[in-house]
């Protein structure tokens, strides 16, 4: 507290310890946003809101609070997709309920979180996610950046309208009465097809650092320009993105990645600046021909599942986002003369370490991680028991739908990726086949045991993952079990 009082005071100048500028080290006063008296209204229907699009369980939570005497309204991204004509992922609702009046409505409730208190409600599977409106205040706790550590202050309509972000995330709507209300002209934005912030941005920023990323979020997925004065401090203000807990980078950067526009989200991530760091080497992967073609196969795919409602695992994600560093360290241990197992697992040791710095990667998916990579090698031992028994493997299925994206990209033979998808349906007789078939063709002399032979004649490095200075990688999801 001393110390962020004499920042505050002297405006303490200089580089901070992670590098951060002048420009992000002390945070100046606190603009707040102007509070508009009256918002437009609408008749939702008119606007192409249907009743008939919003589920059940959201309809339910605002006509029980409605009939206890409170305000409530579906807000922010569901109302959003549905005047975009898109199919929202989930649906929230905003009242004037305390979370304590909330749950004393729902039998099947629960207050959740610290920073800020909301009540999810359980409908069978669906939860639907209840917060109250907050006021805007001038003396929430913030860090020396500005950013807003604790704040539960309830307020009106109008206020928690002004604390939103984007003006297209600021729209309430009422199922019941056929009512859309707009404090901040974003049925404007929406046919303008504009990306603006809610007062100052850079404020807003300082405020909460993921509203950069979600910029960039919003901007791939929607295809929205944004507004000049909402992208003016983004790349100034980007190094604040370190100050973000890593469990909240990790979320925000999962639903980037599982948004439906993940490879647009990550060109519009380095277009605004805010990729170094997110990802090793992010910035270099994006602009070598290899790397960009890893990527574009890698989340093509995965937004293809996104869109067609399939689910996308998390740890294959990554696996693919952090597969680059991976084999480039590897490769570099085996120049060095090293293993290629051990070699391999210590690899993926120092990358995740470095990486769970910065975005708090679950255990269980990094169990995933660790498997799909350290089974890639296997797939090149196309002899013997060996691709009988890789098929018994729990992570049979995501491994090989790794492997497949590595064929796709150029790092792998595409006949070896043909072989593998022919072996896993095939019979016991037809697999017999297939055994004999690669015997024939060589595909040893393509794999581990030839590399040996190779090195032993004064030829290539043994034992080094397939064509390991081709193409990096760093991608996503997989054609079938890409969900896990």
């Amino acid at each position: 507290m001393i110390t962020r009082f004499i920042s505050r005071l002297f405006g303490r100048r200089g580089a901070s310890p992670n590098g951060n500028t002048d420009a992000t080290r002390a945070a100046p006063a606190r603009t707040q946003p102007v509070v508009p008296r009256e918002p437009a209204r609408y008749a939702a229907s008119a606007e192409g809101l249907r009743r008939a699009d919003v589920p059940s369980s959201a309809i339910r939570t605002c006509e029980t609070l409605q009939k206890a005497g409170h305000k409530a309204f579906v807000v922010g991204g569901g109302v959003r997709d549905l005047l975009l004509g898109l199919k929202p992922k989930d649906f929230d609702v905003a009242t004037d309920a305390t979370p304590d009046q909330v749950t004393a409505l729902f039998r099947r409730s629960r207050v959740i979180g610290r920073r800020f208190q909301i009540v999810h409600v359980m409908f069978g599977r669906e939860t639907i996610e209840v917060s109250t409106f907050r006021a805007l205040q001038t003396d929430a706790e913030t860090d020396e950046h500005g950013r807003v550590l604790r704040d539960n202050v309830w307020g009106s309509q109008a206020e928690d309208a002004t604390r939103r972000d984007f003006t297209i995330n600021a729209l309430y709507y009422d199922p019941v009465g056929d009512l859309l209300i707009d404090y901040h002209e974003g049925v404007r934005d929406l046919h303008r097809r504009v990306l603006r912030m809610i007062g100052d941005p850079a404020t807003r920023y300082r405020e909460d650092p993921v509203r950069m990323l979600r910029t960039a979020r919003f901007a791939a997925k929607t295809g929205f320009a944004i507004e000049a004065g909402t992208r003016a401090p983004i790349r100034e203000l980007a190094p604040l993105i370190h100050n973000v807990p890593a469990a909240r980078l990790f979320d925000e950067m999962l639903k980037l990645l599982q948004s439906g526009h993940s490879l647009d989200s990550l060109h519009q991530l380095r277009s605004e600046g805010l990729h170094h760091g997110l990802l090793p080497m992010l910035d270099v992967i994006l602009e070598q021909p290899d790397g960009e073609r890893f990527i574009r196969v890698a989340l093509t795919r995965t937004d293809e599942r996104v869109l067609e409602g399939k689910t996308v695992s998390p740890g294959f994600l990554f696996a693919t986002l952090l597969w680059q560093e991976v084999r480039t360290r590897w490769a570099q241990r085996l120049e060095h003369g090293e293993q290629a197992i051990p070699a391999l697992h210590e690899t993926i040791d120092t990358v995740m370490a470095e990486q769970g710095a910065r975005l708090a990667i679950q255990k269980r998916f990094i169990a995933d991680m660790r498997e799909i990579w350290t089974l890639q090698p296997r797939f090149e031992r196309r002899h013997g028991s060996a691709p009988a028994r890789l098929l018994e493997h729990l992570r049979f299925r995501a491994a090989f739908d790794f492997m497949l994206l590595r064929c796709d990209a150029g790092e792998l033979p595409a006949e070896l990726g043909a072989w593998w998808t022919r072996f896993a349906d095939a019979d016991a007789a037809d697999r017999e086949e297939l055994l004999a078939e690669a015997a024939a063709g060589g595909s040893r002399a393509g794999g581990v045991a030839n590399r040996r032979r190779r090195r032993r004649r004064g030829g290539g490095r043994a034992d080094g993952p397939a064509d390991a200075d081709s193409n990096p990688a760093a991608g996503d999801g997989g054609p079938r079990e890409a969900a896990g």
